[in-house]
């Protein structure tokens, strides 16, 4: 249903943004390649296992997953009943869409916000660190990465509703009307 949407001047200007993000973080997955490489050698070669490197690849890896949170809602890749949808026509697909983002989604990332900030407020106010000996400090710093993953993901569904209401609603669309090259996000017309 991606292409079938219309663009708007904001969700265009919020997917490009975040787009642009995504592919910056895209580079995390190199990072932890590496560290991966360099634990495994040092553990089985040289006989020195490291906690921090496997804790560097937990927090490596949420980090990533959740930037691919957001990439999945920015541009609807993520799991549908398909069964059922491909028999609906587009604008059944966006009424449910419209009511999924202000019924289900908005409420869920509100509520981790609502509940995230304090549990990362309360990390740093403490300063805490991990409980394994030799593991990582700044335990603060991934569980707001936590926090800003769904601060993001909220953003991308945001941009979202501003697509879907331009199809249900007419307000907002692009003067060039739906998707195109000019107009379409990175990666929307390759679907």
């Amino acid at each position: 249903m991606n292409n079938a949407l219309p663009n708007t001047a904001w969700s265009l200007r919020i997917e490009r943004s975040l787009a642009r993000l995504e592919r910056a973080v895209s580079w995390i997955w190199v990072v932890l390649l590496g560290v991966i490489v360099i634990n495994v050698t040092s553990r089985y070669v040289f006989g020195q296992g490291r906690i921090e490197f496997e804790e560097l690849q937990w927090h490596l890896y949420s980090v990533g997953f959740l930037a691919g949170i957001v990439a999945g809602v920015g541009t609807d890749a993520h799991v549908r009943v398909d069964v059922l949808r491909e028999r609906w026509t587009v604008r059944t697909q966006a009424w449910i869409e419209w009511y999924g983002l202000l019924l289900f989604f908005f409420p869920f990332v509100a509520t981790v916000l609502f509940f995230g900030v304090p549990f990362v407020a309360s990390s740093f106010a403490a300063s805490e660190v991990s409980v394994s000996a030799g593991g990582l400090p700044y335990r603060w710093a991934i569980k707001g990465a936590l926090t800003a993953g769904f601060a993001l993901a909220g953003i991308a569904g945001f941009a979202r509703l501003l697509r879907v209401r331009a199809l249900l609603f007419g307000v907002g669309s692009d003067v060039h009307g739906g998707n195109s090259a000019e107009t379409a996000p990175p990666g929307a017309l390759e679907r």
